[in-house]
């Protein structure tokens, strides 16, 4: 594989690499969409069914524990039977328990789809990630895993400014049908335009191998290989105990508490923006592009993240803005104007994703082929359980009187241990 993808590397990046890192893209906007429309659906839900804040938080906390069990125990199907069908079978399933979201009549119905479409999209995450990865050369791989998971901040930041319009005329449940349906009218292009990773058919060889790559190369104007190039040695298996090899056990888990404590901040951000804004007084629909600008600012701060990162370096580009972040948190306390309110999520969903974002990057070059969906599925899977928690947490303390202010300041301090953790991963392990 090392010529093959040397010959990628030093190739000019060809229409058929622009479709992959446009299709994962479009992946991950679908993703922000299904994620999201959750919470900008929350004021609305929460006022017609009488729930609490306890009870909304383990609603935004079951779509995230979906997340954690689709990475952690789906997505390393991707290095086995192959990223392109795992991706296939997962927008199908979040199209259709998404759209299905819209008839639930009870918190235990909604619990369930949401735990569903969670599973799909931890799938999605980790696959598109590895995949984009893999079609782009390394001179321009950070810039293009950040572009693909951007694309999340887009969707996220597009279904609210959806939810503001729609919601308030037309009901919560209608949200959920769009973004259902959204998801699943990709699938005729995700089969007419997705190839399979050439990693995992030089890896695997799956029947017809050789064929699917050549044709896969033909596309990519380059010559056909004559036969399977030679198999590499493999120092450690395809397994989940060979992310703690030794060799790179350190890293592994400075990597998993840095998604861990980055998943706590992001998700209480993400989940709470819009219940808390109402709180303040605002009217619903600034309330929600709240939300909005958030993710707005999170899509030019990770497009931003990723350039800086090619001339400074990946993980001191990533700490750097993790920094930035704990210290915009700490002084949120000091704005009070709701026009600054919004400026100021927007210079937070700047630096909070653009960090974070980045260490989809570090988890894609940390890993051999034959264990990145495995690696990568696993942080984000061993992440999201702060993705869990964070929401969660949050739930209780507003409830015992904690306002937004005072939550803002608890969760600086994950995204200043983050910044930290980045910098302690072991530079010379990054590859791809």
């Amino acid at each position: 594989m090392n010529d093959l993808r040397a010959r990628i590397d030093a190739h000019r990046v060809t229409p058929l690499q622009y479709a992959v890192i446009a299709l994962c893209f479009l992946l991950n906007v679908l993703d922000g969409m299904d994620v999201l429309v959750i919470a900008f659906a929350a004021p609305a839900l929460a006022a017609e069914w009488g729930i609490g804040p306890e009870s909304l938080g383990i609603v935004f906390g079951m779509g995230t524990f979906g997340m954690v069990a689709g990475a952690m125990l789906l997505a390393p199907l991707g290095d086995r039977l192959g990223r392109r069908t795992l991706i296939l079978v997962s927008v199908a399933a979040v199209g259709i328990s998404v759209a299905l979201t819209a008839l639930v009549t009870s918190v235990a119905q909604l619990l369930v789809v949401r735990f569903i479409s969670g599973m799909g999209i931890g799938v999605l995450l980790a696959s598109s990630a590895t995949v984009a990865a893999e079609y782009a050369p390394d001179r321009k791989r950070n810039l293009v895993v950040g572009f693909v998971m951007a694309g999340y901040t887009i969707g996220a930041f597009g279904s609210g400014l959806i939810a503001a319009q729609v919601i308030p005329v037309y009901g919560w449940p209608t949200m959920f049908v769009i973004a259902g349906v959204a998801s699943l009218a990709t699938l005729p292009f995700l089969i007419w335009l997705l190839p399979e990773s050439l990693d995992f058919l030089v890896r695997v060889r799956p029947r017809q191998a050789l064929p699917k790559i050549n044709r896969i190369l033909q596309r990519m104007d380059m010559a056909p290989l004559e036969r399977l190039p030679a198999l590499e040695a493999v120092e450690t298996p395809a397994n989940v105990p060979a992310l703690l090899h030794r060799e790179r056990r350190g890293s592994t888990l400075m990597l998993w508490a840095a998604f861990f404590m980055s998943f706590a901040a992001l998700y209480f951000l993400l989940s709470w923006i819009p219940k808390l804004a109402a709180a303040t007084g605002i009217a619903l629909e600034l309330a929600i592009y709240a939300g909005a600008v958030f993710n707005l600012g999170a899509f030019f701060g990770i497009c931003l993240q990723g350039w800086l990162s090619l001339t400074f370096g990946l993980q001191r580009t990533i700490a750097a803005f993790m920094f930035a972040a704990a210290a915009l948190m700490l002084a949120f306390g000091f704005v009070t104007h709701p026009w600054y309110v919004l400026v100021m999520f927007g210079l937070i969903g700047f630096t909070v994703q653009g960090g974070f974002v980045g260490l989809y990057a570090v988890a894609a070059r940390l890993y051999p082929a034959e264990l990145r969906n495995t690696g990568i599925g696993w942080a984000i899977g061993l992440g999201r359980f702060g993705a869990v928690v964070g929401p969660i947490a949050a739930g209780y303390l507003i409830a015992a009187g904690l306002g937004l202010v005072g939550n803002f300041v608890v969760f600086a301090l994950p995204m200043l241990l983050a910044g930290v953790l980045t910098l302690l991963i072991r530079a010379e392990q990054l590859r791809i």
